[in-house]
């Protein structure tokens, strides 16, 4: 039988007297398991990847300090998950006065029924045993929060159900808060919840008092509060109150990845791919790391506002859907697997239109060529670390162009066409019908896998295209690869003829 088991068998506050059980405010509790996790080099944060020399210290120091927190920073940071987590540090279990509204201390009951029932049963007073999964309260700050959601409220139909009085503490119905006594209250968005409704938060903070219509009450609560929200000179939404923001004794600043490797751990553990979808579509390197560069794109892109923010969930809904797509084609072929394409991008541009707020310049182009412009963009910074750079080599008249086969081939007015649903033999026919384009990579990358290298020839058609050598033209159902001349002359004929 373990120490738990054993505690769990207790029923009675008699029966935590004999063996001498104390309890401990929920601050202690949490320092105090922090603190054995930290001897013991045990992480309570794990899978909360990039943060482990900025955030996750700060908010160690913060737990070791028994502050109440602050998580700021832009959507995506993982700042609610962190809050979730901090369930870990709690006791599996603390003993609560059976029925007891407010979670009560057998040994410091706050409520009027606590109270009293201690003071008639003594001894014998009931306990029940309450886990720390259950000790967490999430609120969402909304516009339409009140003071009676998150503090109280007189109830009338209990006054009306035990004919008691409105002055009678009993007729009270507490909020989240009292309700959350001996655990953690998160109040996400902070700057979203009204000024007035902010305002009743400070001597929650503070004093540990709160006040319910005509009720004085002085009610010791013992929570851990953490407080979430964007960066209130980012919002026109609100902002937090200058005194509220004085009590809340640590804030900590979120980021997002600073590399592509931690975003790619990131996207790898949040994807939560069906089993089936990655047997059946392999996913090469270089094509994990177009799916981040999207996000590092984004981040810098003119189109889009910084100061929102672009989440992780943008590259974890990319990268499902360029799965999804993969595994489409491959259904529709009655193929058995499939390796990703670049064009399999394309499909992913309903999962980046979604996850970013354009600036007025993004407005004018649109969510959907924004969305695009953003793979351009990503292909267009790989390009470079896999091939030669096209714009050094227009510059050098007298070195061997690496894409002239290939821009000579289209040149002569051919195309080639990247379909959604091409079957793979379509695809690679496609591939090897451009000349130069087997022979360029073969000569930079040989050494690689014949699917690797099938996905290196498409790369490079969208690179030369980014790097105005061709042009790409976006069709209904997939791709089109053209020369660029040719292009702009059909444009201009098209321009002439509307005129």
């Amino acid at each position: 039988m373990t120490f738990s088991t054993e505690l769990l068998a207790l029923k009675t506050l008699g029966d935590l007297k004999r063996v001498d059980y104390t309890t401990k405010p929920i601050k202690v509790e949490l320092r105090d398991n922090l603190i054995r996790n930290l001897q013991n080099h045990q992480n309570v944060f794990a899978g909360i990847w990039g943060y482990e020399d900025t955030v996750i210290p700060e908010l160690e120091r913060a737990i070791l300090s028994m502050h109440h927190i602050n998580l700021l920073g832009l959507r995506g940071q993982a700042k609610t998950r962190i809050a979730r987590m901090m369930t870990r540090l709690l006791d599996e279990y603390i003993p609560i006065v059976t029925g007891s509204e407010l979670n009560d201390d057998p040994f410091l009951p706050l409520s009027r029924y606590a109270r009293d029932i201690v003071a008639e049963k003594g001894d014998e007073t009931p306990i029940s045993w309450w886990h720390r999964d259950d000790r967490y309260t999430e609120k969402l700050a909304t516009p339409d929060v009140s003071v009676a959601d998150l503090i109280g409220d007189i109830d009338p139909i209990k006054a009306a159900n035990l004919k008691l009085s409105y002055s009678d503490e009993r007729v009270l119905h507490y909020g989240l808060i009292p309700r959350s006594h001996r655990g953690i209250f998160v109040i996400n968005e902070l700057p979203d919840l009204q000024a007035r409704i902010q305002v009743a938060l400070f001597n929650i903070l503070q004093e540990g008092d709160i006040q319910i219509r005509g009720f004085k009450l002085r009610l010791p609560l013992d929570i851990q509060i953490v407080f979430t929200a964007n960066p209130e000179d980012y919002t026109n939404r609100g902002s937090i109150v200058t005194p509220l923001k004085d009590r809340i004794d640590s804030q900590i600043i979120t980021h997002y990845p600073k590399d592509i490797e931690t975003s790619r751990k990131i996207t790898a553990q949040e994807s939560n791919l069906p089993t089936a979808q990655k047997k059946m579509v392999q996913f090469n390197e270089l094509a994990h790391v177009m799916v981040e560069q999207i996000a590092f794109e984004a981040r810098q892109s003119p189109y889009i506002d910084a100061k929102s923010g672009v989440s992780a969930r943008l590259t974890i809904s990319a990268f499902q859907n360029i799965m999804s797509s993969a595994e489409r084609r491959v259904l529709i072929n009655n193929e058995t697997h499939s390796h990703v394409r670049v064009a399999d991008f394309w499909g992913a541009v309903p999962a980046i239109t979604g996850k970013v707020e354009l600036v007025y310049e993004g407005e004018q182009e649109g969510a959907h060529a924004v969305a695009q412009h953003l793979l351009g963009k990503m292909i267009r910074s790989l390009f470079l670390e896999y091939f030669p750079d096209p714009e050094k080599i227009k510059k050098m008249k007298d070195k061997k162009n690496p894409y002239k086969v290939i821009t000579d081939w289209f040149g002569d007015g051919k195309t080639v066409d990247v379909l959604q649903n091409m079957s793979y033999k379509e695809y690679q026919k496609a591939l090897f019908d451009v000349a130069g384009l087997n022979d360029l990579v073969e000569d930079y990358h040989g050494k690689e896998s014949y699917d690797l290298k099938l996905f290196l020839m498409e790369f490079a058609l969208h690179g030369l295209a980014e790097y105005s050598m061709l042009s790409r033209n976006v069709l209904s159902n997939g791709l089109e690869f053209k020369d660029l001349l040719d292009s702009m002359l059909n444009i201009n004929m098209d321009f002439e003829e509307d005129e």
